[in-house]
């Protein structure tokens, strides 16, 4: 459990990192920028916790994959909108976005594997 939470915690630093320095974000780019990268984040690794193989080994149910792509769907719109104090993403950011969430998502794949080795279940 330590090491999940480490590893998310370390992607938001870094997302941090990212918006402060290399987008000099004030408040509202910071929020959007920090909501949009954690939830789609976070709604991902659904499919690589959710089996202690790989995640392409067993397909998930429709349902899931869809509701997946709505939320993050919503969560890459939410910032046009304003609400919340949300400001429009530049374009170079959901760039960033798609490399951080696949490095989380390989990262987050290597840990499982080496817990699944290292406590067997059976």
């Amino acid at each position: 459990m330590f090491v999940a939470v480490f590893v998310a915690v370390i992607f938001d630093f870094l997302t941090f990192a990212v918006l402060l320095k290399v987008f000099a974000a004030g408040p509202g780019l910071f929020r959007s920028g920090w909501f949009v990268e954690s939830l789609v984040t976070q709604v991902l690794v659904i499919f690589v916790i959710r089996t202690t193989g790989t995640p392409w080994a067993h397909r998930p149910h429709p349902a899931l994959v869809v509701g997946a792509l709505l939320v993050i769907l919503l969560a890459l719109g939410l910032p046009f909108t304003g609400w919340l104090g949300f400001e429009p993403l530049p374009v170079a950011f959901y760039g960033y976005i798609a490399l951080t969430t696949l490095l989380y998502l390989i990262l987050v794949q290597a840990v499982k594997v080496y817990f699944f080795r290292r406590h067997s279940l059976s």
